[in-house]
């Protein structure tokens, strides 16, 4: 599984630095390293909908808040 998080200026100032590193922390205690591919980009085009992230290239739009939310449902859930 790829999860994509933008980077670019919009979503950093959204708080894409704290969803990156939930989700390397979340990623880290289910010991899901083997199965998720966390990466990232800079824009989206989608800037207007908070901090934008991929899962196998479907979109999602994210924010420090819901990140263990959106991490349960959309990929632990789908492993």
């Amino acid at each position: 599984m790829k999860v994509t998080v933008c980077i670019g200026s919009s979503c950093h100032i959204k708080g894409s630095r704290q969803v990156v590193e939930q989700l390397q922390y979340l990623i880290k205690q289910k010991d899901l390293s083997d199965k998720v591919e966390l990466g990232g980009t800079f824009c989206m085009g989608k800037c207007q909908q908070g901090v934008c992230v991929t899962v196998d290239d479907k979109f999602y739009s994210v924010s420090p808040e819901n990140v263990k939310e959106f991490f349960e449902k959309e990929i632990e859930g789908k492993i």
